[in-house]
């Protein structure tokens, strides 16, 4: 870096390579707004004022120009997108900064999956920060491709495959000061430690922050999120595709904005239609000005203390000796997206090349199979349900009467009660978890996945034995998911990588996940996107009853509960 040359251009003494003239620019530091020409060289911004030239001169016009907007939590995958299919649908809307927990791919591929996800994050116009997955598997209770302990945390450490620790989805293990637990928060010592802490206060809290995993998206009240801000906690504000948690938690800032300082506004899960349909981080920020957080405020939670929280300290403003990361937007209530610069320059994609399927990881069904005898459940006593709570990833136990018919429980489309099936793909050992899940809303037929959190197994869910048999079939081999209707496929959207990911662009993707999501509403479900809501039945560490390979698991219980109540 040539410091002579930039500053000089930092006096004005001589031009800059691009000057943006004439823009507003919300001073993150100081609360203000601006109006300000911002110099820039070499992909940094060198000066803040009046009266610089430059080689290249952009007009903002009297437009806000902010720093580049940063995702603090995410999980690509949950896209079914690569890292390139996902930045080209996120930078149009001013993001470029992302750091993504890859524990989906983890648990299914390993190694193999983190080293494609750090290849395919190479050479982007969007930089992609990769976390060290910290559970996989998520519980005891999930079965993963490979058990990932310490070493191998340090490993992708040593090989600069992440940065950061990944969610520490292990509370139980955190606050019980269990070993295992407590090595791999060792091993990343000197990273950024993220949280994942659900319904957590009290002492409990304390045991659970003296871990330095001091983040948190899990809040879904505003009385959790002030407590754990109360105890250090960076709070993420979640707006993710099925959970909405930013109208309970905007309180939090809105009555006090001193606490932005500690906040930020993340995704956590996106789908790729929510992405193309209604944006990334600009949709969280019109989302939070509305409910009564100031713009400055609000921009801060996307930017500066992103970067702070993971100790990059050159990213999230627009300051000399920050990275010329910016957007240029229309108004501070749309934040509609008019322009991007990475690095000092107008963002763009390098040509698109197809993936070989030699490069990526495969859906690895290790031979797993179900059968029609494998679906049938004797009837004994009552039976125990996984209820969905609409908008939410945390479930409710419910205790019914179950249907029965020639002595088994079965679904019953009148009662809302669908049968579900979750069969392990991860290992060679044949293992299937069964019970039943009210909320879908299906008249009829089955759906079938192999995105399942976090292990990723295969997971059927359907009103008749038939659907969900022809369902499995379809994911066994492709991945995917499917809408089924007795021997009938509807539709089938297959995930090649990893049985998570196509390799479609987006604008196809897209396409054939609109045809998927008709299928299923002729299976009578009312719901958005029944998939995303399916995927999540099977996270054990989300409260409270959730269905894996394992069968019934409820932490709050202690691990493992019976189908049926006696």
């Amino acid at each position: 870096m040539d410091y002579r040359k930039l500053t000089s251009q930092a006096r004005g003494a001589s031009p800059a390579d691009c000057v943006i003239k004439n823009a507003k620019v919300p001073n993150l530091f100081s609360g203000e707004i601006e109006e300000a020409d911002v110099a820039v060289s070499d992909g940094l911004v060198v000066g803040v004022g009046t009266g610089y030239r430059g080689r290249e001169e952009f007009d903002a016009a009297g437009k806000f120009l902010v720093p580049g907007f940063i995702e603090a939590h995410c999980h690509i995958e949950s896209t079914m997108l690569t890292p390139r299919g996902f930045a080209e649908l996120v930078l149009p809307h001013g993001t470029t900064t992302v750091f993504a927990d890859p524990h989906e791919i983890a648990n299914t591929s390993s190694f193999e999956g983190l080293r494609f996800m750090r290849e395919a994050s190479d050479g982007l116009p969007v930089d992609i920060y990769l976390n060290a997955p910290s559970c996989v598997p998520a519980s005891p209770f999930e079965t993963p491709h490979e058990i990932l302990e310490a070493g191998a945390i340090a490993r992708m450490f040593a090989e600069g495959l992440c940065r950061g620790l990944g969610e520490m989805m292990n509370y139980p293990g955190v606050v019980g000061g269990d070993r295992g637990t407590w090595e791999k928060i060792l091993a990343s010592r000197g990273q950024a430690r993220n949280g994942h802490a659900p319904c957590l206060t009290g002492k409990d809290l304390n045991a659970y922050l003296l871990s330095r995993c001091n983040s948190d998206h899990e809040c879904s009240s505003y009385e959790e999120a002030l407590d754990k801000l109360r105890r250090g906690c960076w709070v993420m504000l979640r707006q993710g595709a099925t959970e909405h948690n930013l109208a309970a938690l905007a309180p939090l800032v809105a009555e006090d904005e001193r606490r932005a300082s500690r906040c930020m506004l993340v995704s956590d899960d996106l789908s790729a239609a929510v992405l193309h349909d209604e944006g990334d981080l600009d949709r969280i920020l019109r989302l939070a000005v509305k409910n009564g957080i100031s713009p400055v405020s609000a921009l801060r939670m996307v930017t500066l203390n992103p970067a702070e929280f993971n100790r990059i300290y050159d990213l999230g403003a627009i300051a000399p000796g920050y990275r010329a990361d910016m957007a240029l937007l229309d108004n501070l209530e749309d934040f509609n997206v008019l322009h991007v610069w990475k690095n000092g320059r107008t963002a763009a994609f390098p040509r698109r090349k197809p993936l070989r399927s030699a490069s990526f990881p495969g859906v690895s069904g290790n031979g797993c199979t179900l059968t029609a005898d494998d679906l049938k459940i004797p009837a004994r006593g009552r039976l125990r349900v996984i209820a969905v709570v609409p908008g939410e990833v945390i479930t409710r136990e419910r205790i019914v009467d179950g249907a029965v018919v020639n002595g088994e429980f079965t679904a019953c489309p009148s009662r809302d009660l669908a049968k579900m099936a979750v069969v392990n793909r991860n290992t060679a050992q044949r293992r299937i978890g069964r019970g039943f899940v009210a909320g879908l809303g299906l008249r009829r037929g089955a759906l079938g996945s192999s995105v399942a959190h976090d292990a990723h197994n295969f997971s059927v869910a359907g009103m008749d034995d038939r659907s969900m048999l022809t369902a499995f079939e379809a994911i066994r081999e492709k991945g995917g998911l499917v809408a089924a209707d007795g021997s009938e496929v509807l539709f089938h959207l297959p995930l090649p990588i990893a049985g998570l990911m196509s390799d479609l662009p987006p604008e196809a993707l897209l396409r054939d996940f609109s045809r998927l999501l008709d299928a299923a509403k002729k299976l009578g479900t009312p719901l958005p996107n029944p998939f995303m809501v399916l995927s999540f039945l099977s996270l054990s560490v989300i409260p409270s009853l959730k269905l894996t390979d394992h069968g019934y698991v409820d932490l709050a219980q202690g691990g493992l509960v019976p189908l049926s109540v006696q």
